[in-house]
């Protein structure tokens, strides 16, 4: 009896890492829900209530890379999320890249969290898209910063995608001209067990990963379905 009751803690023992450690792109998530909260816990300094309500999809990259020695480039990995088109909440993420370059002297390392809010159809299409570029493909600006603000300029008004970042926990508007959004095609595969497209999660009927369910209850609390 001792013997098989030893038997069973020595399994049980080598399945609990394999079972309950954190992937990757599920530390990603969870950084990901934590700069969400952040960013509607920011009050005046926070993403205008208006504009994310009238968001048709959302972009988060925390921990975006900035290397600058002499060239500078910009990497990160993140998730993008839509409206699901028959009103029942946000669909499940799909995982993306972001990667470019700036040019003229620079010094230095640095990390910024991101997002950015798709405004209308025609920037969701992008999200759809093999890669896309800010400022060429896809036009975006630095968006308003104040929950209560109502953002009418002519920039915000046009612009296809809004972006926001956070270092040392400040908020502000940033430009990302040229920065380039592409599908992370291998956190895709890690989070649902099989090489799925962007296209299929943030159009189609996906389930999404336990590891998401944090973030998606607060994009449904903080901005439910707008009303025509």
């Amino acid at each position: 009896m001792l013997r098989s009751y030893l038997a069973v803690l020595a399994i049980a023992a080598a399945l609990t890492p394999a079972v309950f450690a954190q992937t990757e792109a599920d530390k990603r998530l969870d950084s990901a829900a934590d700069l969400m909260t952040d960013m509607m816990n920011a009050s005046d300094k926070g993403i205008p209530q208006d504009l994310l309500d009238r968001s048709e999809c959302v972009v988060l990259v925390p921990g975006l890379k900035k290397a600058a020695f002499g060239i500078g480039g910009k990497f990160g990995r993140g998730f993008s999320l839509c409206r699901r088109a028959n009103g029942t909440g946000w669909t499940a993420p799909a995982a993306i890249r972001v990667e470019g370059g700036s040019f003229g002297f620079q010094l230095g390392v640095s990390e910024q969290d991101v997002m950015l809010l798709v405004m209308n159809m025609t920037g969701m299409k992008r999200l759809l898209a093999d890669k896309f570029t800010l400022g060429a493909e896809a036009t975006a600006a630095a968006g308003p910063l104040g929950r209560d603000a109502t953002a009418q300029t002519d920039a915000v008004m046009r612009a296809e995608m809004l972006s926001y970042s956070r270092s040392r926990g400040l908020f502000a508007g940033i430009s990302l001209q040229g920065a380039t959004l592409r599908p992370d095609v291998d956190s895709n595969e890690e989070m649902y067990g099989r090489k799925i497209s962007n296209k299929e999660i943030l159009t189609g009927d996906v389930h999404a990963p336990a590891a998401a369910g944090k973030l998606e209850n607060l994009l449904d609390k903080n901005s439910s379905r707008r009303t025509k």
